[in-house]
């Protein structure tokens, strides 16, 4: 799925109020994890991931092995926050533009 620049101005707007619910670690990704953020993002569709200072991998490799895991879209990287988007099948709440 690929979102506009309209859908994704629109989609970091909705995020800013949103706190981070997952955090990468010393550990990195693994196939806990993206279970956990695949649950989640099924029923918020919007979440937001830390990635904290102790992280051996890179940030944006970070965001491409969650968004590759649990098929996402990353619609913002910024500072250590990591903002994704995946539509949901049966809790659709956000409408893009």
């Amino acid at each position: 799925m690929k979102l506009t620049g309209k859908q994704k101005r629109f989609l970091r707007a909705e995020a800013h109020h949103l706190n981070p619910i997952f955090q990468v670690g010393k550990d990195g990704v693994n196939d806990n994890m993206i279970k956990q953020i695949g649950e989640a993002l099924e029923k918020r569709e919007l979440i937001k991931v830390s990635v904290l200072q102790n992280c051996m991998e890179d940030k944006e490799d970070v965001a491409e092995a969650i968004a590759e895991g649990v098929k996402a879209v990353i619609v913002q990287i910024i500072g250590n926050t990591i903002v994704l988007y995946k539509e949901s099948v049966d809790n659709k709440n956000i409408t893009l533009p």
